[in-house]
């Protein structure tokens, strides 16, 4: 009887001891530099109704995380700005496809600096001599970037003025230019500029020929795939939903 029992309680105490396990562990997420407000709530928010979990972050440019990633970076979520990157990683078999899911929407704008004189309303305004630089997330590597570069190539405003743009290395780079008085414009998601308000102002919102949203997935080689999965659901719960829209996001 004595020893039934005791089978019994090792059964129960290593049936409890994997269940936690499943779970435990840090979760590495790579994520784009525009989320990184959102992400520190969501991380607290999430370790707080699983306190199981610890969620490890990391912030760059789409670009950038995706090289970090392809050169065995331990990631087991990857979230990045745009689609282009997501693809890229898809092609190269770094995420599991069917975890793959967007989960919010940005817009385009241009700002200045909070006490900026100088009168922009459109793209066509940067063509003026007294704006001397305009900061934009290098094209190679940031989202923000190519948004940026297509809508001044539409516009046919980018051949005038390709000599003032000042590559950064990601879109916070290119708020911290911007609010620091250090270029007379920049491009940036709406979400950036509302973060410093009190430092920048929107000049202009600017229209692009695609949705801005943002895709999240599993890394294939993921060490905690199911925390993982477990935390890409989480960014479509409610509560996750109402930190997204504090810092200006939308539903995809």
């Amino acid at each position: 009887m004595l020893k039934t029992s005791l089978r019994h309680f090792l059964m129960l105490a290593l049936f409890v001891g994997t269940s936690t396990s499943t779970f435990a562990g840090d979760l590495n997420v790579s994520a784009a530099s525009s989320l990184t407000n959102a992400f520190k709530d969501i991380a607290q928010s999430y370790q707080t109704q699983y306190p199981d979990a610890k969620v490890q972050l990391n912030f760059a440019a789409s670009g950038t995380l995706l090289q970090q990633l392809a050169k065995g970076a331990p990631v087991d979520v990857l979230a990045t700005a745009d689609q282009e990157t997501m693809d890229a990683a898809e092609k190269q078999d770094l995420i599991l496809v069917k975890e793959r899911k967007d989960f919010v929407r940005n817009s385009l704008v241009l700002i200045q600096p909070i006490n900026a004189t100088i009168k922009i309303e459109r793209l066509e305004d940067l063509r003026q001599a007294a704006v001397k630089r305009i900061a934009i997330g290098n094209p190679a590597s940031v989202p923000v970037g190519r948004y940026a570069q297509a809508a001044l190539q539409a516009a046919r405003v980018l051949p005038s003025i390709e000599g003032k743009l000042i590559n950064t290395l990601n879109v916070r780079q290119a708020l911290d230019y911007v609010a620091r008085d250090e270029v007379e414009a920049g491009f940036v998601y709406a979400t950036d500029a509302a973060i410093v308000l009190d430092k920048v102002k929107v000049a202009a919102r600017i229209k692009v020929d695609k949705v801005i949203t943002y895709p999240v997935a599993v890394t294939k080689d993921s060490s905690n795939q199911v925390e993982a999965k477990r935390f890409v659901q989480f960014l479509a719960s409610p509560a996750a939903q109402v930190i997204f829209n504090k810092y200006g996001f939308q539903k995809p």
